[in-house]
């Protein structure tokens, strides 16, 4: 039985995604201004948070899962030798800084770099200052509804392919 899914577009607001087929992420790319590099590495859905379904009285048992997907933002000027590094949560409608690194391009994160305090120990006019700057470059709440809808295919797709896999193997 073949099922047919109908691919979302492969770029949003000018990043460019590449799927990776057979892996747990895909990848987005974009050039900003004359000089601006950005690189964002999104996982599949990776959790859940229980909200109350709208109109659910206080007490009743019905929730609906908002998914969870962890974006890893790298912006980089290349004429610069540091990158600004965000940690995110995207959530089916809004994007949540959860940390920020700055480190040399040179230092992979594995490496240790100081990363600074969390983000919400951060004052709230630099925290709202670089949501401000992650929205102008195009990684804001929109992007998160395009990342939803593009795992929930991704995450469909990756299960045919899984299972056209475990049928040939069982068929030798």
């Amino acid at each position: 039985m073949f099922l047919s899914l109908i691919q979302p577009p492969s770029d949003f607001k000018g990043f460019k995604v590449a799927e990776r087929p057979g892996e747990q992420w895909i990848s987005l790319t974009k050039k900003f201004g004359e000089s601006e590099e950005i690189n964002i590495e999104v996982t599949m859905f990776d959790g859940s948070v229980p909200i109350p379904k709208e109109g659910d009285k206080p007490g009743e048992q019905e929730k609906e899962d908002h998914l969870h997907i962890t974006m890893m933002i790298s912006i980089f000027k290349e004429e610069s030798n540091h990158v600004l590094e965000f940690f995110c949560s995207a959530w089916p409608d809004t994007v949540e800084i959860q940390k920020l690194f700055v480190r040399q391009k040179s230092i992979m994160l594995h490496n240790k770099p100081y990363t600074g305090p969390k983000f919400r120990e951060l004052d709230d006019q630099l925290q709202d200052s670089l949501y401000d700057f992650l929205e102008e470059r195009g990684v804001d709440d929109k992007l998160c509804v395009f990342l939803h809808r593009y795992i929930h295919y991704k995450d469909k797709a990756e299960y045919i392919r899984w299972m056209e896999f475990a049928r040939k193997a069982v068929e030798k």
